[in-house]
C-alpha cells in the first residue's frame, strides 16, 4: 500500500510539473519493458524487485512507469501476461484437442519451463502480497479465464462437450495444475510432450472429449 501511494504522488507530481509531456508508450517499447522486468523478476524475486531497478534496467524513470503501471505489482503481473503463448480464445483449428495442443505448443520447452519458475515465485509472493494477488486476479486469472470460456464454448457449438458438462468449471484449474506441479511432485519441468499427455489423459476425458 505504502508503494502504491508513493508511486501515485510521484505520477501525480510528474504529471503536474509537464503535463504535456505524457505520451502512449510504443508496443515495441512496451514489450521491452515487460522482458527486462521478467529479467529482473528472475534474478532477484518478487519482495527484492524494486521499480529503481526496473528503472535503470529499462532506461525509464520511476514517475513513467508507476504513471503507466501504478506499482510494481500490476507491471509484474502484466509482464508476466505478456509473456503468455497468446490469446487462448483465438485458437481454433477445428477440435479441442487440437486448440489445447496448439496452445502448449505456442512456446518452445525453455521458456514454458522459465514461466512456471516465475509463477511458483509468485505465487509464494501472493501469501504476503495482497496487491500482487489482487493483480494476479484482475490483469492474469480473468483474461486467462475469459479467453478459455470462448475457445470452450466453441468446442460446445460444434457438439464436442456437452454444455452441462461440470468439469467446464475447472478447467482452467486442471491446466494451471499441469503446468505448475509437475516441477513440486517429479522434480522435472512442465515440457510440451508432459502437457500434451496430461491434456489427453486428464483434462479431455474430464469433459468428456474422447481422444481415440
Amino acid at each position: 500500500m505504502a508503494e502504491s501511494a508513493r508511486g501515485a504522488a510521484i505520477a501525480a507530481q510528474d504529471a503536474a510539473s509537464a503535463p504535456a509531456r505524457r505520451s502512449r508508450i510504443t508496443p515495441e517499447r512496451e514489450a521491452e519493458l515487460y522482458r527486462a522486468v521478467l529479467d529482473v523478476l528472475t534474478e532477484v524475486g518478487y519482495d527484492a524487485l524494486t521499480m529503481d531497478a526496473v528503472a535503470a534496467r529499462t532506461r525509464s524513470s520511476k514517475a513513467t512507469l508507476y504513471r503507466q503501471w501504478g506499482g510494481k505489482a500490476e507491471l509484474v503481473v502484466k509482464a508476466l501476461r505478456h509473456s503468455s503463448p497468446g490469446q487462448t480464445g483465438e485458437i481454433d483449428t477445428g477440435s479441442l484437442r487440437t486448440d489445447l495442443h496448439a496452445l502448449v505448443t505456442r512456446q518452445d520447452d525453455c521458456v514454458v519451463e522459465q514461466n512456471s519458475a516465475l509463477m511458483r515465485g509468485l505465487a509464494m509472493a501472493m501469501h504476503a502480497n495482497p496487491d500482487l494477488r489482487q493483480a494476479f486476479r484482475d490483469h492474469y486469472i480473468e483474461p486467462e479465464t475469459r479467453e478459455f470460456r470462448r475457445l470452450l464454448q466453441r468446442a460446445v457449438d460444434r457438439g464436442e462437450v456437452r454444455p452441462d458438462c461440470p468439469a467446464m468449471d475447472f478447467m482452467v484449474h486442471m491446466l494451471a495444475g499441469g503446468f505448475t506441479v509437475r516441477t513440486l511432485i517429479e522434480d522435472q519441468p512442465p515440457t510440451q510432450e508432459f502437457l500434451r499427455s496430461y491434456i489427453d489423459a486428464v483434462v479431455l476425458p474430464a469433459l468428456g472429449v474422447h481422444t481415440d
